[in-house]
């Protein structure tokens, strides 16, 4: 499947359209909380046990997303676009046997294994087609995008509980509600694969001056991405900001609650429930506004923001979050804002770095650093609420510790963004290409002497 390209005259706004159909799609991940008790309650699960599909689903994104970024350079944005959606509607398929049949197994595979590549593929998909047709704007246009899965939950949340509440939660419920989903995604899916259109190659387009646009900057292969301190050092940036709005985010309903538990103004499930879709409205906007406002400041700047102003608003709520409910939810709402932008400015970053050659694959192999976050911020702040519940605290006590370890990775996120310098032109391709090619000229010197 040959990459598209666009004719002339082809609008570059019609692109971003295309991405957010993947993403808005894709981003039903954050709502799978929904499936959770109708399943246990059908299939007699635990906790831990319906939470599978979800980990396994995060796992494979980061390892697709990873393994895949070079076929996805390669083949384009439309071939990765179909086998998003192949892999992620099949996936709901999958699930909807495996409930209709009681198979948990077949949850887990389907939405977890086969959807999870789904989400891995889709999710780099656009990446690098928006960042070449927006090279003045990269900041806004990856985060027109990823905004998109950010904000998947708002529309798949209310209308998964919809589905259930109409089907059922029995285990028929849930398979009929699981159709649904892989059809429509699906249907969805398909504007994204069939708008996308690549830019026609740089050497077509002709400036007003008669000459020939060239690509600018550095452009470094993914391989040789690998090989530099720059790309480990944004690999530690993104996994200690993710860990720390992830740790935040996975536990915000629970932590508003205990937080004012003992207070005269106690936080009602009702309003816990609410404050979760505040949180993932904060998610979306920080996409696209702190993403669009790095392409003004600079990437290394609004790092510095996240990880900076993040440490100073954890420390806010360490010391008085619990004296005053306003106060935390605005603290609350502002680190998820710095979480989201984290992940909608990445690829810009890598952009300025690395350039646009085989920046979607770099993303990918970037994005084990979500995958690493999302098991370390659930597991920071769980483990040691529950080890201090059974020291017999409670309240905001549960979160002090953790609300201090994810202060100490903001610290350390800022360092490594700190010590990020341009990549040594000993890696770019020119120079790596030359290098490749000097030992044949000498060889050939030789032969004719």
């Amino acid at each position: 499947m040959s990459p598209p390209i666009a004719p002339l005259g082809w609008s570059r706004w019609l692109v971003p359209p295309a991405a957010l159909s993947i993403h808005l799609s894709i981003g039903q991940a954050y709502a799978w909380s929904v499936f959770k008790p109708p399943l246990e309650d059908a299939l007699g699960l635990s906790g831990t046990q319906s939470a599978l599909p979800f980990q396994l689903g995060i796992v494979m994104l980061g390892l697709s997303a990873a393994f895949g970024g070079t076929l996805v350079e390669r083949r384009g944005p439309r071939w990765a676009m179909t086998v998003a959606l192949v892999c992620f509607s099949s996936g709901f398929l999958l699930s909807a046997l495996g409930a209709a049949t009681q198979q948990f197994w077949l949850i887990v595979l389907g939405y977890g294994f086969v959807g999870g590549i789904g989400l891995g593929i889709g999710y780099i998909s656009p990446v690098s087609t928006l960042i070449k047709w927006f090279p003045d704007r990269p900041g806004m246009a990856t985060g027109i995008a990823i905004m998109g899965f950010g904000g998947g939950a708002l529309i798949a949340s209310p209308w998964s509980a919809q589905m259930l509440e109409s089907f059922g939660s029995d285990s028929q419920g849930i398979a009929l509600a699981f159709l649904v989903h892989g059809l429509s995604y699906a249907v969805f899916m398909l504007l994204g694969v069939l708008l996308v259109r690549v830019p026609r190659p740089r050497t077509e387009e002709q400036r007003a001056d008669g000459g020939t646009a060239t690509a600018a900057g550095p452009q470094v292969s993914a391989r040789q991405a690998l090989r530099t301190p720059q790309f480990w050092l944004l690999w530690v940036v993104l996994c200690m900001n993710v860990t720390a709005g992830i740790g935040i985010l996975e536990k915000a309903a629970p932590m508003i609650t205990d937080f004012f538990a003992d207070t005269s103004t106690p936080v009602s499930v009702t309003a816990a429930a609410g404050f979760v879709a505040l949180l993932s409205a904060a998610n979306m906007a920080g996409r696209i506004g702190w993403s669009s406002t790095s392409d003004l400041i600079g990437r290394k700047n609004i790092y510095r923001l996240y990880l900076g102003a993040g440490t100073l608003v954890y420390a806010l709520i360490a010391l008085v979050g619990d004296s005053s409910k306003p106060l935390f939810m605005l603290c609350a709402l502002v680190i998820l804002s710095f979480y989201g932008g984290g992940f909608a400015t990445i690829p810009a970053y890598l952009k300025d770095l690395f350039g646009t050659y085989q920046v979607g694959a770099i993303h990918g192999r970037l994005l084990t650093a979500w995958s690493t976050a999302g098991v370390l911020g659930p597991l920071i702040v769980n483990w040691i609420a529950d080890r201090q519940e059974e020291a017999g605290k409670d309240g905001a006590d549960l979160y002090g510790t953790s609300l201090l370890i994810m202060m100490a990775l903001l610290v350390i996120g800022f360092v490594a963004n700190e010590l990020v310098r341009p990549v040594h032109p000993s890696h770019h391709l020119a120079a790596v290409t030359a290098q490749k090619g000097a030992p044949d000229v000498r060889q050939q010197q030789s032969e004719s002497a």
